[in-house]
């Protein structure tokens, strides 16, 4: 990295349409372009403990269904299995698949773009079954 290093912070909302992954990297990488930073490290922060962030394929949605099939069995909506249930059949299986995923991402930042293979791209995973609108923080730092 050449220059000063500079830092920039913003959020963006992502609509998910219920449980399953929604990609949002168009809208990550427009606000890093807003930036005008060549170089640095961008962190992607989820600020909700029922849905998640992944790095995961953007071509094939097979991908996708399968990693939603995966998640279902590993925590399933099951009555009775779990003492916490305030919010729904679904509150403490989707507490348990953000466990299992991450709610951080960092991404490095190369010429302008985010460093992503050909096939990458970022989804908001929502454990949730109905609709939500989820909070995303983004930290940029570079020059």
């Amino acid at each position: 990295m050449s220059g000063a290093l500079r830092q920039a912070g913003g959020e963006l909302t992502v609509e998910s349409g219920g449980r399953g992954l929604t990609e949002f990297t168009p809208a990550v990488a427009r606000w890093v372009a807003g930036q005008g930073m060549a170089n640095g490290l961008l962190t992607v922060f989820c600020r909700h403990t029922s849905a998640s962030l992944l790095i995961q394929e953007n071509a094939d949605p097979d991908v996708q269904r399968d990693l939603e099939a995966f998640f279902e069995r590993v925590a399933p909506e099951q009555p009775g299995l779990y003492v916490h249930d305030a919010e729904g059949p679904d509150d403490m299986p989707a507490h348990i698949r953000t466990a299992l995923t991450q709610t951080q991402l960092s991404i490095p930042l190369a010429e302008g773009r985010l460093a992503l293979g050909t096939w990458q791209g970022l989804y908001l995973f929502e454990h949730r079954r109905r609709p939500h609108r989820r909070r995303i923080a983004l930290h940029l730092l570079g020059a």
